[in-house]
């Protein structure tokens, strides 16, 4: 349904949702949401960014625009407002649940995702938490885009897994532009955005490994362990480094802290990985939990919250134990 033109006020909030096809109509759509806050969403309707990109003759999808540096705000508000002086931007609404569209599926899909790394021990009371110490240099390790799923999934753990599995909400950034031997000073420039992110950990797996020197993998992989969105906001859109996470567990507060408290900055954490690897457009940089982390049971509803961005939903499903053959 058409309800009129409008223009995001200047330096105000962008959302971006990408909505799942028959959700928003026959195919996949990018909609973009430019109100002050989700909350009034489905009244204020949504503008139609898929129409707007394929009348410029731009990609409508998200890895492609950040490829050409699309949603950099010189370009985005300056179509924009073109836009709406030409009255060409069309608001379409959607139904919504708790300020999200209903049908928003991954910010990015697995296979545009090459490679999810995460930064360990990013908030000193987190390390605290476990006894550990804070480590002396950015330690990171890595989650496969297989386990990414959309806001509302539900992540089912499997039977043979009866032990600790916990939720830990963090910023998530995504690359736009990359890169390998990255400055500090130049880091933020290959940021495209930020999006919600769930680390779902095997705890008492990852304990175990720990205690034998072993890699984390098996414990940060289980499938639908890395929950994602539900929106995603262009770097310019949003300082990253004043953003209060949250995570509430069926109403509880479990997790609260600021990213002014992260131990190592985002631009710090680039300019880390890039010395070791590549960077390239689409991969996913998680930036560290906050304090409070802890188990999850059967039927469990974990809201991760980043202000500016938007609550990412997930529900848990605890299958009953399983014997498992050696």
């Amino acid at each position: 349904m058409d309800t009129g033109s409008a223009l995001p006020a200047p330096g105000g909030p962008i959302r971006i949702y990408r909505m799942s096809p028959d959700s928003a109509g026959p195919r996949e759509r990018l909609l973009l949401d430019d109100g002050p806050g989700p909350e009034t969403c489905a009244e204020r309707g949504f503008l139609d960014l898929t129409e707007l990109l394929e009348r410029r003759g731009k990609p409508t999808n998200l890895a492609d625009l950040f490829e050409i540096g699309w949603l950099d705000r010189e370009h985005l508000q300056r179509a924009l407002d073109e836009e709406g002086e030409s009255d060409g931007l069309r608001r379409v609404q959607v139904e919504c649940v708790d300020g999200v569209p209903v049908g928003t599926g991954l910010p990015l899909l697995p296979c545009e995702v090459g490679k999810i790394l995460c930064l360990g021990k990013n908030f000193r009371a987190h390390a605290e938490e476990f006894g550990e110490e804070v480590p002396t240099e950015p330690l990171f390790f890595n989650k496969l885009p297989e386990t990414l799923v959309p806001h509302g999934a539900e992540v089912c753990v499997p039977g043979w897994y009866q032990d600790r599995f916990d939720h830990e909400a963090e910023v998530a950034a995504v690359i736009g532009w990359g890169g390998r031997d990255i400055s500090t000073s130049d880091a933020m420039d290959h940021i495209a955005g930020y999006t919600v992110a769930n680390d779902l950990t095997a705890r008492t797996m990852q304990g175990a490994d720990r205690k034998l020197g072993h890699p984390w993998m098996r414990a940060k992989n289980m499938e639908g362990a890395c929950p994602l969105g539900p929106a995603f906001v262009p770097r310019d859109y949003l300082d990253v480094n004043t953003l209060d996470v949250t995570c509430h567990v069926n109403g509880e507060l479990r997790q609260e802290a600021s990213t002014s408290d992260w131990v190592v900055g985002l631009p710090e954490a680039i300019a880390t990985l890039s010395r070791h690897l590549t960077l390239h457009p689409g991969d996913i940089i998680l930036t560290g939990t906050p304090s409070g982390v802890g188990p999850l049971n059967d039927g469990d509803e974990v809201l991760c919250t980043v202000s500016g961005i938007g609550a990412l939903k997930t529900t848990i499903q605890r299958m009953p134990a399983v014997q498992v053959t050696p």
